[in-house]
């Protein structure tokens, strides 16, 4: 049985665009705003517990068909929380090139991006268990969960979580059965 799972970046907020660790802040949705997603009746829908993946499935239509899935949390950034990257860099540029670098690495106290990458594909993976009229999942997920999954889903080395963008607002779908998963890249969400 093949499993679809739609990973929807949370909209844009001064969080994601000032590239601090945490979620604070209202989303900010397009000009042209974001129509609500109409989706069969049988689609399991999922969030990060983030107040911007929240706010995102809200404003997409979801707030009474989904349920807040705690292994789609971004990554723990332990002290770094709430702190901006710049800033950390200049304060920590040998904690912030490690974590950069080593994806075994969590100066901040927090969880590592192998950590992040092992968390999220025990989840993704658990999905292939789904009953047969569960098999689409929508899940509005953060952009460091969609790397993590798009990375496990390929079986690509842990140094390509960096190079792989994630848009706000934008849809990342996997599909797998037998072992194996294949990726749809950015297609528009609504």
């Amino acid at each position: 049985m093949t499993v679809r799972v739609s990973l929807i970046a949370p909209a844009m907020n001064a969080a994601l665009r000032e590239a601090r660790f945490d979620d604070a802040g209202p989303v900010e949705l397009p000009p042209t705003g974001v129509h609500p997603l109409c989706l069969a009746p049988r689609v399991r829908v999922v969030s990060s517990p983030s107040g911007r993946c929240r706010a995102t499935a809200e404003a997409l239509g979801l707030s009474d068909a989904y349920e807040v899935e705690p292994a789609l949390a971004g990554c723990a950034m332990g002290r770094w929380r709430g702190r901006r990257l710049d800033e950390l860099t200049a304060e920590e540029p040998e904690s912030v090139a490690a974590w950069l670098t080593d994806p075994g690495a969590a100066p901040h106290g927090g969880e590592s991006l192998r950590e992040l990458r092992a968390r999220v594909a025990e989840w993704l993976e658990g999905l292939k268990g789904l009953g047969q009229g569960e098999r689409d999942v929508w899940a509005v997920a953060e952009p460091d969960v969609i790397r993590a999954a798009v990375a496990h889903a390929l079986g690509a080395p842990e140094e390509v979580f960096w190079r792989l963008d994630v848009r706000p607002l934008s849809r990342t779908t996997l599909s797998g059965r037998a072992g194996r998963w294949n990726l749809q890249l950015g297609a528009p969400v609504g």
